[in-house]
């Protein structure tokens, strides 16, 4: 990865109930306790707090997290559950290097970076493992009408918002802006913000237009198109030149027609699977009840979001670039 992934890295950790049906109204309590960096204490099987590490308020991990929680709690016996705001993919794995975390979710490439030990993850290859594939994230640059964006070339001189730092946003969105032959450190004035703040800075006119990594929908953004003036910037075709550069989970595919109000045609974009991830030291066991747990609980989560209607276990085990942990195959073999 080239210089432009330089960046600071900060986290905040907060303990989150998830606001969505009643059943989920105690998702969460309070922080787990850090431990040592390899992924101990409660992942050992003993019992205890677990606590996974999502993303910003205004995406899809945060809630679907505390879902997560709610589920594990109610189901895996001897464990409480709680959720982390954070940055998204690339502190997630950091989180479950420190000990911070003990489950995490990731886009694909992320975690096939953390695998290797490349890019952020120079020289430190991570001890991880797949408790499956959980649903797409779709790369979805936006921008308002008033702009006059309508490609990711537009985006040159423009002021542009490439997602949080440590995020998988920015990773993809960088990775995007290059493939279109745009420098992200001379070509834009570069900011970087989660996704609620890129909807502000949209609205306040501060920004140009931002990139976004996340479900569909995405809550953030079903806010602006209320506006009646989104713009979700095509490009799909940068799906192929990224694939054979980085990886195989970069994918074209669209954003059906009326995903968000006003957006009546699909829209071509990146799409990159999210996975949820666990040090490879947890028990092997309590792999097994978690993934278990979860995919037998799939209408629940989708009760806390629609995204949660891609899990099958029948496809979830198929992560080609990072190992399935052994407790999540045996639940998937027997699932079928």
């Amino acid at each position: 990865m080239s210089s432009t992934m330089n960046k600071a890295r900060g986290t905040r950790i907060v303990a989150a109930a998830v606001l969505a049906p009643a059943l989920f109204l105690t998702a969460c309590g309070s922080p787990a306790p850090s431990g040592g960096g390899d992924g101990g204490g409660a992942a050992d099987g003993g019992g205890g707090a677990l606590s996974i590490a999502t993303g910003g308020t205004g995406g899809v991990y945060y809630p679907l997290g505390g879902g997560f929680a709610t589920v594990i709690r109610d189901n895996v016996e001897g464990y409480d559950a709680t959720v982390q705001e954070t940055n998204a993919s690339v502190d997630n794995i950091l989180l479950l290097e420190s000990g911070a975390a003990q489950l995490a979710l990731a886009v694909g490439d992320v975690v096939s970076d953390a695998v290797e030990g490349v890019n952020d993850f120079d020289g430190k290859p991570q001890e991880i493992c797949s408790l499956g594939n959980v649903y797409n994230n779709y790369l979805q640059p936006i921008t308002v009408e008033e702009t006059g964006i309508q490609t990711v070339e537009d985006m040159k001189g423009k002021v542009i918002s490439v997602g949080a730092p440590g995020s998988a946003t920015e990773v993809a969105a960088l990775r995007t802006l290059e493939a279109a032959g745009l420098d992200p450190e001379a070509d834009i004035d570069r900011r970087q913000l989660g996704v609620a703040e890129t909807v502000a800075a949209l609205r306040d006119g501060t920004i140009d237009a931002g990139f976004w990594s996340g479900g569909l929908p995405t809550g953030a953004m079903i806010d602006l198109a209320a506006d009646g003036d989104m713009v979700i910037v095509p490009i799909g075709e940068y799906a192929e030149p990224m694939a054979e550069e980085f990886g195989e989970f970069y994918v074209e595919e669209e954003i059906p027609a009326d995903t968000y109000e006003g957006q009546t045609e699909p829209v071509s974009v990146i799409v990159s699977p999210n996975i949820l991830v666990a040090p490879s030291s947890m028990d092997e066991q309590l792999q097994e009840d978690i993934t278990t747990a979860l995919f037998e609980n799939k209408e629940a989560l989708v009760q806390v979001h629609p995204a949660a209607e891609e899990m099958d276990p029948a496809t979830a085990g198929d992560v080609p670039f990072v190992e399935t942990c052994p407790g999540a195959q045996k639940y998937f073999d027997q699932a079928g």
